[in-house]
């Protein structure tokens, strides 16, 4: 599971507050953040086995609450029976951190939705099992750090003192029975559950800072292979844990001692997981302000044109670039060096396409063509002067290459792009292109996972505005109306189940049929062209999202 630590206190009825711990799902690359062209992946964990490792811990409450988390044993004895061992790397101490985080958060959130039914006994056993857990989660992390911040122990403090506070005044709750005390002491204990959350989500945000400091300090301090390379693993797995996290680790440094690893030489077998990391981390505006501080562009465009490199590190280089320039992100448009390298880099990305190996490489580069022709509108043109199109039909023809809904849907988002040329017409005549967009209008999920069918929805939207924008020259109208685009329009026009009730897929086949039934009116039966074509777009909008399904 992975865990965003991002704290949000939602109000909820009488006043109680409750403390949400984000839970997000990899998708490497980005929410279409960490976009979606990567597919998702989502991690199933039975159930026993989850228990079994959350087991490992926790601790027993009253045992805890007796002894105030002190050992029995002299300290050098305690010394060697330490939980955690101090050869522990920096990222399986955070690993745990965020497993005791996770626990503790959701115990909090459980006693504010027991506090809002009254369930006092219930209460004050979880507010001591939440004592107990935050007691051992400092002690734990301070058997690893022997160098924390004054601040951090200052709110270590302030949290086990508020732990105890909301202990005793939890215990008093289970003392009285009447109602008007009970009310009055509700109030206090939401004002201190409250403060124990805020306490505790500063305290994480600390530890977490910490600890990534010291992950981008061994980075910058180590020529040792092993070391950078753990390292470097490190912050990859901390960035499939949320934006939150990205943040940090680019405000710690993180983007500038990654570059400084792309660019020696020594540790080139490393970086296909370097460049892996910081696609992860430019998700995040902090990411991409960082990159393009230290000339990131420069250094990706040289990676990408550098035949030497292997194909893995030149596509982790095209997924960089994908992330970077992703149209769902909004503070992408400064990147004013990487207009200045546009033209190597779109180059290199056209022979990327051309020459991978496999589906994951020509996803990746087509990803990052796809969405730089939503950046810049030359890049339409290069691509044009490249024989892009050429390119990317043939490569759609090879079931190896282009075999997922997402490779095809990068496909079809730079044919729409560039559809808006005059001269894409002819390419895509010579290439069989109508043929592809004929097809990609019957693009249907395999799996029936939802990434996948939304996926497929892009494909049959893309490909019906391509279809629209290139009929205006006749060569291509005719071509589409002898391959029987109209009745397949037609269909999807009436069939929600045909489109999967997707509006933006009616709206663009409701186009592409006008626009084709100007080319051939006869092609339309007399109640396709009443219904469909003669009025107003909204109008037959709404007739076909209204309509019941009896399309045969």
């Amino acid at each position: 599971m992975a865990f965003i630590f991002q704290y949000l206190f939602t109000n909820i009825p009488n006043t109680c507050y409750s403390l949400v711990l984000i839970v997000g799902l990899n998708q490497r690359g980005a929410e279409h953040h960490k976009s979606d062209w990567r597919g998702m992946h989502l991690i199933q964990v039975d159930s026993v086995q989850r228990w079994m490792e959350d087991l490992k811990l926790m601790t027993d409450c009253e045992c805890m609450c007796i002894l105030q988390s002190k050992p029995i044993s002299t300290e050098e004895d305690a010394q060697s029976e330490l939980i955690l061992s101090s050869q522990n790397s920096a990222y399986d101490n955070l690993q745990l951190l965020l497993k005791r985080a996770w626990i503790i958060s959701t115990e909090l959130t459980r006693i504010a939705q027991k506090l809002e039914k009254n369930r006092w006994q219930r209460v004050h056993s979880m507010t001591v099992r939440v004592n107990c857990h935050v007691r051992s989660m400092i002690n734990e992390y301070n058997s690893f750090t022997r160098n924390s911040s004054e601040e951090m122990h200052q709110f270590e403090k302030l949290l086990i003192e508020k732990c105890s506070e909301f202990t005793a005044v939890t215990e008093r709750g289970i003392q009285t029975e009447d109602e008007r005390t009970l009310r009055s002491m509700k109030s206090c204990i939401n004002e201190t559950l409250t403060t124990v959350a805020q306490y505790f989500s500063q305290l994480i945000e600390l530890a977490l800072t910490y600890e990534i400091q010291n992950l981008v300090r061994q980075i910058n301090s180590s020529d040792n292979m092993y070391i950078t390379e753990s390292s470097t693993s490190g912050l990859f797995s901390l960035t499939q844990e949320g934006a939150h996290l990205c943040r940090i680790i680019a405000k710690e440094g993180g983007v500038v001692a990654l570059f400084k690893i792309c660019r020696q030489d020594c540790f080139r077998c490393l970086y296909p997981q370097t460049l892996k990391t910081l696609a992860s981390i430019c998700c995040v505006e902090e990411g991409i302000h960082q990159l393009e501080k230290v000339d990131g562009i420069l250094c990706l465009a040289d990676i990408l044109t550098d035949s030497t490199h292997s194909e893995t590190t030149r596509a982790e280089a095209a997924a960089v670039i994908a992330q970077i320039t992703s149209p769902h992100l909004t503070f992408t448009q400064h990147l004013s060096s990487f207009l200045e390298n546009m033209e190597e880099i779109v180059t290199a990305l056209v022979n990327l396409c051309q020459e991978a190996s496999s589906g994951e490489v020509f996803l990746l580069a087509s990803a990052a063509l796809a969405n730089i022709t939503f950046f810049d509108t030359m890049a339409c043109e290069m691509l044009l002067q490249l024989n892009a199109m050429k390119i990317l039909l043939a490569a759609c023809t090879d079931k190896q290459i282009v075999d997922t809904p997402y490779s095809r849907e990068q496909v079809v988002t730079i044919l729409a792009n560039m559809s808006v040329l005059d001269q894409c017409a002819s390419e895509i005549i010579q290439g069989n292109g109508v043929q592809l967009l004929m097809e990609m209008l019957f693009e249907r999920s395999s799996s029936g996972n939802s990434a996948e069918v939304a996926a497929c929805e892009r494909v049959q939207q893309k490909s019906a505005v391509t279809l629209a924008r290139l009929s205006r020259d006749p060569e291509v109208a005719h071509a589409a109306i002898k391959l029987n685009c109209i009745p397949r329009l037609i269909e999807l026009c009436r069939s929600p189940t045909e489109r999967n009730n997707s509006d933006s897929v009616l709206v663009a086949c409701l186009a592409a049929l006008r626009r084709l039934a100007v080319m051939s009116p006869d092609g339309l039966e007399d109640l396709d062209f009443q219904q469909l074509v003669k009025p107003r777009l909204v109008d037959s909008f709404l007739l076909c999202t209204n309509m019941e399904e009896s399309f045969v």
